[in-house]
Order: C-alpha cells, then sequence, then structure tokens
C-alpha cells in the first residue's frame, strides 16, 4: 500500500484498559488501524503463571469480553485490529478469537504472530542487565520473550487479516508496522521507521496523552475524565502527523500532554532503542494547530540495535499478604499494636516483614476513625508464606480489641529480569486463521 495519509488509533494502554473509547473510536473516527497495547513485563509474566497451571490459557483474560464488543464494529467500518493480547499464548488467543468470529457471523481472518517465546535459546549464564548476576541464579527460569519489531508483523499484515493478535512485541512497534505498510515505508530508513516509532510512543498508553495520567486537579486539570477519549493519529508519508480524539469525548489533546507523553519512559532521549530503531528526540516538534489536536514532527533515526531485549521469567517464591481493620477510638493505636506483634512474632523465621497502617491514622477519639493493619513478605515456599496469613489470623483474639475483616491470600510470584539475544536465533512466524469459511 501507498497511501497518502492514514489515522490509527489507540484502544488500549494496559492489561485493564476500558473498552469503550476503543469502541467509540472504531464507530465513529473514521480510522484505517485500531492499536490495542495491553502488555508489560508484569502482565506477561502473569500470563506466564496462567499457562503453566493451564496451558490452554496465558492470553489476556479480557480478550473475549473485550472482542465481543470491538470486533462487531470494527468489522462493519473496515477497521483493522492489533493487539498484543496474546501475550504468553498467542495461539489459543486467535482460536478464541476465530471463534468470535463464527459465533456473531463476520467475515474475516485472524493472523497470529508468534516467535517471541525465546526460552529454548536462552544464555542461563548470562548476566541480568538489573543486577549483572547470571539469569539461572535467580529463580528456576520458566519464560523469555523478546520484545519482536514491526518486522515480524509485515507479513502478517500482507495477508489481509482484519485481526492480527501477538505476543511480546515492542509497544511502538505495533502502531509502526501498520504505518509502514499503509504508507509503503521502508523500515530500513530509520527516519521512517523513527517518525512512525514517534506516533507509536505518543499513542502506546492510550488516555495518557488524552489527560488521563496527566490530570492533577488545581496543577493540571483536565475536563470531563469519567469520559475520557482515547486518542488517534492522522500520519503522512513524510512521517508527520496529528494527534487528536473524537469531538465531544473528555479530556484533552494539547502541547503540554503530548510533551508529557514524549518523556514517558524515555531515560535517553538521544538514544531510545527500539526493535526497528534508534530513535532521537531532540529535534522533534509538537504544535497545536486547533482544540484538540496537536502535529507533531522532526523524529530522527539511527540503525536499528543488533540485539533483542528479552524479559525473563523465573519462580521468586511466594507472596504473602494478610490484613485485618479496626475502627474507633484509638484505633490506629491498636492497629500499630498489632502490627508490632505480627513483627515480633514472625522475627524468628527469616522472613522480611512488611508491616504498615493504612487509613485514618489520627488517635483522635474520634468514633468514626477506622485503619487496616496490612502486612505482606516474600517467602521461598507457599508453607512459610501462610505463616504470615496465620499469625494475621490469629490476631482476631489473640491481639488489641476491636479487630476485624481479615483478609488472606498467598500467591507464588514470577519475577522478572531482563536481558538481549542476538536477532539470528528469533525466528517470528506468522499462522492464518480463516473465519470466512462459517460467515458465508
Amino acid at each position: 500500500m501507498n497511501a497518502a495519509t492514514t489515522r490509527i488509533g489507540s484502544g488500549a494502554g494496559f492489561a485493564g484498559d476500558r473498552i469503550e473509547p476503543a469502541v467509540a473510536l472504531a464507530e465513529h473516527a473514521g480510522l484505517d488501524d485500531l492499536v490495542l497495547e495491553c502488555l508489560a513485563e508484569r502482565t506477561i509474566a502473569l500470563g506466564q503463571r496462567r499457562r503453566l497451571a493451564d496451558p490452554d490459557l496465558g492470553y489476556d483474560p479480557r480478550l473475549r469480553a473485550r472482542f465481543e464488543r470491538l470486533l462487531p464494529v470494527a468489522a462493519r467500518r473496515g477497521v483493522r485490529v492489533l493487539t498484543n493480547m496474546g501475550a504468553a499464548n498467542p495461539l489459543a488467543a486467535g482460536e478464541v478469537t476465530r471463534a468470535l468470529l463464527r459465533e456473531h457471523r463476520l467475515p474475516g481472518r485472524v493472523a497470529v504472530v508468534t516467535g517471541d517465546d525465546v526460552l529454548a535459546e536462552l544464555d542461563l549464564a548470562a548476566p541480568a542487565w538489573e543486577d549483572g548476576i547470571a539469569l539461572g541464579e535467580h529463580g528456576e527460569v520458566v519464560s523469555a520473550n523478546a520484545y519482536l519489531g514491526a518486522d515480524a508483523l509485515l507479513p502478517a499484515l500482507a495477508t489481509g487479516a482484519s485481526v492480527v493478535l501477538t505476543g511480546r512485541v515492542a509497544d511502538p512497534s505495533l502502531f509502526l508496522a501498520p504505518l509502514a505498510h499503509r504508507l509503503g515505508w521502508d523500515l530500513a530508513d530509520p527516519d521512517r521507521a523513527a517518525a512512525g516509532t514517534l506516533v507509536g510512543h505518543l499513542l502506546e498508553c492510550a488516555g495518557q496523552v488524552t489527560g488521563g495520567y496527566f490530570a492533577d486537579p488545581g496543577v493540571k486539570d483536565v475536563p470531563g475524565l469519567a469520559d475520557l477519549g482515547f486518542p488517534f493519529a492522522d500520519v503522512a508519508g513524510d512521517g508527520a502527523a496529528v494527534l487528536g480524539k473524537l469531538d465531544g469525548t473528555g479530556g484533552v489533546v494539547n502541547r503540554a500532554t503530548v510533551r508529557e507523553q514524549l518523556l514517558y519512559e524515555v531515560t535517553d532521549p538521544t538514544g531510545y532503542r527500539t526493535p526497528d530503531v534508534v530513535l532521537d528526540f531532540r529535534a522533534v516538534t509538537a504544535t497545536e494547530t486547533g482544540p484538540d489536536r496537536v502535529r507533531v514532527a522532526g523524529a530522527r533515526g539511527r540503525i536499528r540495535p543488533d540485539e533483542l531485549k528479552v524479559s525473563v521469567g523465573y519462580r521468586a517464591g511466594h507472596r504473602a499478604e494478610a490484613e485485618i481493620g479496626y475502627a474507633g477510638p484509638n484505633a490506629a493505636r491498636r492497629a500499630r499494636l498489632a502490627a508490632d506483634v505480627v513483627t515480633e512474632r514472625l522475627g524468628g523465621t527469616g522472613l522480611r516483614v512488611r508491616a504498615e497502617v493504612l487509613g485514618q491514622l489520627g488517635d483522635s477519639p474520634s468514633a468514626e476513625a477506622e485503619c487496616r493493619l496490612r502486612v505482606a513478605a516474600l517467602a521461598p515456599d507457599a508453607a512459610r508464606a501462610d505463616l504470615v496469613c496465620h499469625e494475621v489470623e490469629s490476631l482476631y483474639t489473640n491481639g488489641p480489641a476491636g479487630g476485624g475483616g481479615v483478609r488472606t491470600s498467598v500467591q507464588d510470584v514470577i519475577g522478572i529480569v531482563s536481558t538481549s539475544i542476538p536477532r539470528e536465533p528469533v525466528r517470528p512466524r506468522v499462522t492464518l486463521l480463516e473465519a470466512d469459511d462459517a460467515a458465508a
């Protein structure tokens, strides 16, 4: 394709995002593509944990609920949908999506991009970026996902799929790929790759650039936050883009929201590294061209890195969390006494215990006072983690007066560290799932 301009929207910025703004964009914004970016280091770790418990799971648990509402609208409006909701199990996510298309008798095909799972190629002796310790020394390694780039998605887009599902792809690459496909860009051109990466970086967090994470009452006021609209961008062949949102939706798009998002998670504005390019922000301009419209341009790029970042998951033990509440006169002092009791009781276990009192902490005689004691610890096994929960539960009759509402939980923890891997052993693949035969 070699369109003069294309319009791309952001339908999600994280795993727990709302679906209503995405549906509104698909219905009313005249989009060519809609991207739902729902994956982070934490969420792919949770996906890996679900897949370890059940090999049919591991994809985003909200995928079905989101697509139930979004896909009929997107199909009617001719909007292509791209998302990394495949998480730790993209093929299973693809089958769920194909089943939904068939249930709704929607034509189309689902392209699933895999190949980010590089556990078999991982060198456990390699140091983790965070602490320099060998990967294998952190604990049992259970997952390793490379950050794929836009080049891994282009074959999927070339199939004509109406839905493209991926696992771990770098956030801006999800946007760069459809831009390059629509506008006929060569990803080997660093400045074009930089322009698309800039757009992707600005859109990847959805409501953040329309004022959501930006809002600070009395300092940075944002209107209509309860009906926050999500952003879209009109991108030209030369890489310049105009960001906006649907008229009548809440939020704001202005130079301040764009500049704040521009610097989000950027440690080096002269060399922001992605799988596609090393992006230099220094010449980027952001100019307000009208209400809720900002034009961005000036991205510059250097050739892409030789290696890909890898997110490595390992078994990090079990986390215990327990709470108990206190109310009425002297509640805060009773809660602090309970914290001292639990801390002393667990002192010989070898666990590093965190005990904190939350809520109204003043020691007023007011009967309205209410607070909760929260105790947390990371243990090497479930049995020792349960000791923490048991001690808090024991406070019912062995602690200060008036304790109640105990809640406890013990969960296994997948820790995350990072490393890099050469590109050569990373081999993305595309699996095409047809739904048209049942929709005819």
